[in-house]
């Protein structure tokens, strides 16, 4: 790969020398991610890629999108990078990214936009954090599936992220809601010991002994599953995901190097840069979840989030 790489860089070469414009090379990245995964992929790019400058520009996902769609007519970016498919979907749809296929791609099909505008790098699962030493101790068989969670012997031992205050949350019910129905969520509430505020608090709930189960995000489950712990990760029949993707703007100012980029990041060495860091990848063969080991649920319908979460509070909030 890093053969390749040197050979599209070399003909990127003769065609900027041909056209005699570039003083140097230059690449504009918008992303979510965090500060340390950030550096590491913008490290491994350089590394491939060292005669590209690289400027990024961090925000979180909203921010983002505003901007974006803010500097439409007079792009500043030329890739956007680890935001969610919903933003990426209202990207689209507002006019501010260019399809474009990246050479060596390996995601896999699940993962691609069907109009080739935005390709996801990976997805983030949701999934629960037992504690096998409180379900022991408690007397209870370890959960093997979301529709167990609903059984009154788990009352009190579960506890989970609002949705009115927490991505995490909202996720998780949202794809409970599509699946289930209203019905679950209502029985799933008798057995409720805490809504928490964020996505990662309840797991440490578990991990205290609070409370037995933890409903969360597979990253940090993920970083509990170490030698001695007594968390075991439950992914269950359907994982509720978020896909997190990248995608190329439209009139880009430097859209060659954008797509070096791209090409990059979606192949097997952009892979290897992000995997490790990651619960699922979309390469195959990446990441620290199997792909082939967990069912990425689609929504079948549309969600008015807003909606939801005004009836969820009104329901269930003390």
């Amino acid at each position: 790969m890093k053969k390749r790489s040197h050979l599209l860089t070399a003909a990127l070469t003769g065609l900027l020398g041909l056209a005699g414009t570039h003083e140097a090379w230059s690449l504009v990245l918008y992303t979510a991610s965090n500060e340390q995964l950030e550096k590491i992929v913008i490290d491994a790019f350089r590394e491939a890629h060292p005669d590209i400058k690289v400027e990024s520009v961090n925000m979180s996902t909203g921010p983002i999108t505003q901007h974006l769609i803010a500097e439409k007519e007079n792009p500043k970016a030329d890739v956007v990078w680890m935001i969610n498919d919903i933003a990426l979907k209202k990207l689209k749809d507002e006019g501010v990214l260019e399809p474009y296929e990246p050479k060596g791609l390996a995601i896999d099909s699940r993962f691609r936009d069907p109009d080739g505008f935005y390709m996801g790098h990976d997805a983030t699962i949701m999934a629960m954090a037992v504690n096998t030493s409180v379900l022991k101790q408690r007397n209870l068989p370890k959960p093997n599936d979301w529709t167990d969670l609903v059984k009154p012997i788990y009352k009190g031992q579960i506890s989970v992220a609002s949705p009115a205050k927490s991505g995490t949350g909202l996720t998780i019910f949202a794809t409970f809601l599509d699946v289930f129905g209203w019905n679950y969520i209502d029985n799933l509430h008798e057995n409720i010991f805490q809504y928490a505020d964020g996505g990662s608090a309840p797991v440490r709930q578990a991990i205290s002994g609070e409370v037995a189960i933890a409903l969360s995000y597979d990253q940090a489950i993920l970083q509990q599953l170490v030698p001695g712990s007594p968390i075991e990760m439950v992914t269950g029949s359907i994982s509720p995901n978020v896909i997190e993707g990248a995608a190329l703007i439209s009139g880009a100012p430097n859209p060659e190097e954008g797509k070096l980029f791209l090409d990059w990041l979606l192949s097997d060495a952009g892979a290897s840069a992000l995997g490790p860091h990651l619960g699922i990848s979309a390469v195959p063969g990446h990441g620290r979840i199997d792909l082939s080991s967990v069912y990425l649920w689609e929504m079948r319908r549309p969600l008015d989030s807003d909606a939801f979460i005004r009836e969820w509070s009104a329901k269930y909030e003390r």
